[in-house]
């Protein structure tokens, strides 16, 4: 399958962007079967897109180039990285459309048009080749969401989504200026072009830094993580939905299109600043999870401290720790959004998101009991679910890079067992403590369809990951290629084809015997 001539990526930007315009003319109900129309087409563009990549091909396919004024211009194109990512997008899009079904009934056009424009920016921060560009695509994606949260989150949503709006924007301002400086330095805002780029050691520092502003908070990473469980507590479901399976992901992103490659010195002198704080929240964010009353703060506070993984492995500066990190990324995409469709299925029927009002559901709900059992393993890393390979990877890499490091992010395994089983074991066992909750139905036709394709998701990726690592494996490697002459020795001792220790004495005893 070939997309030649056809300008694929814009057409998958143009269909939710035109279908939001659209959404604003028609009834709630039109706006509800134009918003899953389009973003079922995307997610078909998405699978072609898939089938018509060629692994192993050239780094960016699909290239589309247009220029606009000056140095700036439309200029698209994807690697294996950002195909997964868009893929990721473009799968729980529709299913947050058809999560709002029901739930939403107020200004239903403004609301499924604002989720449609969100698609558009950040699938188009995935395909963005103009530095410009992508700082559009990055920095406009926050309106849609500000806007989610605050016409229709919860009692406290204004509070949550200015916090939402300064935290990511002021991250931001920082790296525009860098951009600034970067394209006066290089001559050129094509992204391709800044990656073969050597920027000066010591604007390289300041550089890095400016970048990591805006993805440690887009992450997010603590300390700047304390916008993320208002935003999650005060959003609709499907807003939490999003925010956690894809805007998470623009961070780890950006670490690994941005600074990494771009800033490869940097990047290895500030690997400990990013150790540091990657610990301290796989720690500390897990015990605050252990303690939370709330599903939805529970689940926003796990996420922090999955996220670390994210930048633990990137940071690596191996293939385990890249690859893993990615694997991270997705497969904490689905689950979190899977745990939060969960959350939004007994709060529509309840009304409440405390743990303790709930319990026993296995009895009355088993379908619903099954299904979050399997997302709990899957947050836990069970083997057989994208969690346990991608958190594998991150921890084989870093043990390469830091052992202690390594040593620090597995207790995070630990505690997510803890945290995550005591939760289930609050809500799905036991006698129930409220005769409304003993009362609740199963799942219907409609929530089973939300949940069983995430559900079959992560088993793929558990059983067969090589289906997602394989378009990825030439950009880690072009990557890797790019910051070896940065990579800092690890700690661990580890000689790539040199024998081990026992080996060699054997050998060394054999030769003298020999004599």
């Amino acid at each position: 399958m070939s997309f030649e001539g056809v300008p694929i990526l814009s057409i998958m930007l143009a269909v939710p962007m035109l279908a939001a315009i659209a959404c604003l003319f028609v009834s709630a109900d039109g706006a509800r079967k134009l918003a899953l129309g389009a973003t079922l087409t995307d997610l078909l563009l998405g699978i072609l897109l898939w089938a018509a990549y060629d692994i192993g091909g050239a780094q960016w396919q699909f290239v589309e180039y247009e220029p606009i004024f000056g140095r700036f211009a439309w200029a698209l194109g994807i690697d294996g990285i950002s195909l997964m990512l868009i893929m990721l997008s473009v799968f729980l899009m529709p299913i947050c459309i058809a999560a709002s079904w029901t739930s939403i009934q107020k200004r239903v056009p403004e609301y499924m048009a604002s989720f449609l424009l969100m698609e558009t920016l950040m699938i188009g921060v995935f395909m963005a080749q103009d530095i410009f560009l992508f700082y559009i695509f990055f920095e406009a994606g926050l309106i849609p969401m500000y806007l989610i949260i605050g016409i229709w989150g919860g009692a406290e949503r204004i509070y949550a989504s200015y916090k939402f709006f300064l935290y990511t924007l002021l991250g931001s301002v920082l790296m525009l200026v860098a951009m600034l400086w970067m394209v006066n330095f290089a001559g050129t805002t094509s992204v391709p072009a800044l990656l073969s780029t050597d920027f000066p050691a010591e604007a390289q520092t300041w550089l890095w830094l400016a970048f990591f502003a805006s993805f440690a908070v887009k992450m997010p990473m603590w300390p700047v993580h304390t916008w993320l469980p208002d935003a999650h507590v005060q959003a609709p479901t499907a807003g939490s939905v999003i925010l956690a399976g894809v805007l998470l992901k623009l961070g780890g992103y950006g670490f690994v299109r941005f600074s990494l490659p771009m800033f490869p010195e940097a990047s290895a002198q500030l690997a400990w600043l990013v150790f540091g704080l990657s610990m301290v929240a796989v720690v500390y964010t897990s015990l605050v999870a252990l303690v939370q009353r709330d599903m939805k703060k529970l689940i926003a506070y796990s996420s922090v401290a999955h996220m670390a993984f994210v930048t633990i492995g990137i940071f690596a500066f191996n293939r385990q720790g890249i690859e893993g990190a990615l694997v991270v990324m997705l497969s904490h995409g689905l689950v979190s959004g899977a745990l939060f469709l969960c959350v939004g299925v007994i709060y529509d029927r309840l009304h409440t998101r405390e743990i303790d009002r709930y319990g026993g559901l296995s009895n009355n709900m088993p379908a619903y009991a099954m299904l979050f059992l399997l997302f709990t393993m899957a947050s836990v890393g069970l083997p057989g679910t994208g969690g346990f390979v991608g958190e594998f990877l991150a921890l084989l890499g870093a043990y390469e890079a830091n052992s202690w490091v390594a040593a620090v992010a597995t207790t995070g395994i630990i505690l997510g067992a803890g945290y995550m089983l005591y939760l289930y074991w609050r809500i799905a066992y036991g006698t129930s403590r409220n005769a409304d909750a003993a009362a609740m139905p199963d799942l219907s036709r409609r929530e089973l369809a939300l949940l069983v394709p995430i559900a079959a998701v992560v088993l793929w990726m558990g059983v067969y990951p090589e289906s997602f690592i394989a378009p990825m494996r030439n950009d880690v490697g072009i990557l890797l290629a790019r910051v070896e002459r940065a990579n800092p020795p690890g700690d661990a001792h580890i000689v790539k084809g040199a024998p081990a220790p026992a080996k060699a004495d054997a050998q060394h005893e054999s030769a003298e015997g020999a004599h």
